[in-house]
């Protein structure tokens, strides 16, 4: 691949956006290891080609084409797409045909590099002669990441439907591997139950997600974390309870945040992670909020044309908040007989902690909303730790780390900034021991909170 430093940003505006996907093979990068590739799945299910994207291979390449000022999920991304090509170059008599092939890349509004990330990566990729007609395949948080124009409109709200259980069952995977992983009978057994579990829901998926036969995956859901608690050993005392809050991207994947929850359980913690549906939730719920306050201004101002507008976007993100938030209870209560899973906050919940506390402004829709609301919640309900995860230079990130640094050192909370720039930090994980020695000793004085009565409970947040 030989660069074209001559860049048309013409082309910005044709080679990205909605497209149907149809005929074409959607390529979406890891974030959640797990939720990708159900989602991949849901899309096969529904008739189009999909496959996740192997990541943090391609570092170098994404090093190559970045000046190290971007936001560093930008350099992993745009390195896997770059490595995808080359071995497709490479392993393929036929060579790379971007007219195959869409590159599925979401944005978002507000102060946060990420609704760039598909725009300079667009650069990127326009200066590659061979590359300027793939197609960046993106959805927004402008309008709640709708799927209009991607797929026919009759299969939209099913496949929306179908995706967002794909998340939902893909946090609650990653919460049995952390809720189970600390206390396994044997080492591996819960990775090797995860991977085979990842495989059959994508199975599932792929099955009954086009036939909106949700009963079949939560029944098969069901059947995972009934197996899933077998493996831990009731004779392990609990364990420290971190909780982790920070920039989506890099607190769920694994690579660039140098596995940073399988360092924590090492030196002895158990682990809680913000999930991938926490965000999905804030992002409608602003949209509700925002609609809301349309509706009182344009009141005031006598905009009917306005007013009609706002009505028909409550009536719509209400709708959605709604079912999104059932589905997750749905999901949720599967687990509850056989373990009692770290549940999601409802993101109205965490916008009344910052309105109680006056810590921040929800009118400010970045991830420091909800990660200060959910710090400030894991300290009350007993957590014995908080980790903050964020890019380094991440504005969201730092602004949480400046509010909440203080807050919980007043009430004596161990708590950890981990930014991340793609370097080893040599003291990183003397830190990490140490802040889990911190934990452990938070621990020993107060416990886990008066919500812990087993070993196999576990902490259920006010739903409030």
């Amino acid at each position: 691949m030989q660069p074209d430093n001559r860049c048309d940003f013409k082309e910005l505006g044709n080679n990205v956006g909605k497209f149907n996907l149809r005929g074409r093979t959607v390529l979406i990068p890891e974030m959640n290891r797990i939720a990708a590739h159900l989602f991949a799945a849901n899309f096969r299910g529904f008739g189009v080609k999909a496959e996740v994207l192997e990541t943090y291979k391609g570092c170098d390449l994404g090093k190559q084409y970045t000046s190290g000022k971007e936001c560093y999920p930008c350099l992993i991304t745009l390195g896997d797409i770059l490595h995808f090509v080359r071995n497709e170059e490479e392993n393929n008599r036929r060579g790379f045909n971007p007219d195959d092939y869409v590159y599925f890349l979401p944005e978002s509004d507000g102060p946060c590099r990420f609704g760039m990330y598909n725009k300079y990566q667009r650069i990127v990729l326009n200066s590659l002669p061979e590359l300027n007609r793939l197609k960046i395949a993106s959805l927004s948080a402008k309008d709640g990441y709708s799927m209009d124009g991607i797929l026919e409109k009759d299969k939209i709200m099913d496949f929306r439907r179908a995706s967002y259980l794909s998340f939902v069952i893909g946090d609650i995977m990653d919460r049995i591997t952390w809720r189970v992983r600390p206390y396994e009978r044997e080492e591996g057994m819960t990775d090797d139950f995860i991977q085979d579990s990842m495989h059959t829901m994508e199975d599932m998926f792929e099955r009954y997600g086009k036939r909106v036969r949700f009963d079949k995956i939560l029944n098969k859901l069901s059947e995972i974390i009934k197996d899933a608690k077998d493996i831990i050993d009731p004779g392990i005392p609990p364990k420290p309870l971190i909780g982790i809050v920070g920039e989506i991207f890099l607190r769920m994947h694994a690579g660039s945040n140098q596995n940073l929850i399988r360092l924590l359980e090492r030196h002895g913690a158990e682990v809680v992670n913000a999930s991938l549906t926490e965000w999905v939730n804030f992002v409608t719920y602003n949209k509700l909020r925002q609609a809301r306050e349309g509706l009182s201004f344009n009141f005031m101002q006598l905009n009917l044309k306005g007013m009609n507008n706002n009505i028909k976007d409550i009536a719509n993100f209400g709708m959605s908040l709604l079912y999104q938030e059932y589905m997750q209870k749905q999901a949720y209560r599967r687990a509850v007989p056989f373990i009692n899973l770290a549940q999601d906050h409802k993101i109205s919940h965490l916008r009344h902690i910052l309105e109680k506390d006056d810590s921040f402004s929800f009118q400010v829709t970045t991830e420091t909303c909800i990660s200060i609301a959910a710090i400030l919640e894991y300290a009350r309900m007993g957590f014995n730790g908080v980790v903050n995860v964020y890019p380094f230079t991440c504005m969201p990130g730092m602004t949480t780390s400046a509010i909440v640094k203080p807050l919980m050192n007043q009430q004596g909370v161990p708590y950890l900034d981990t930014p991340y720039d793609g370097t080893w930090l040599p003291g990183r994980e003397s830190a990490i021991r140490t802040f889990v020695y911190q934990a452990e000793q938070r621990l020993r004085q107060r416990g886990r909170g008066g919500q812990y009565t087993a070993r196999t409970d576990f902490y259920t947040p006010n739903a409030s």
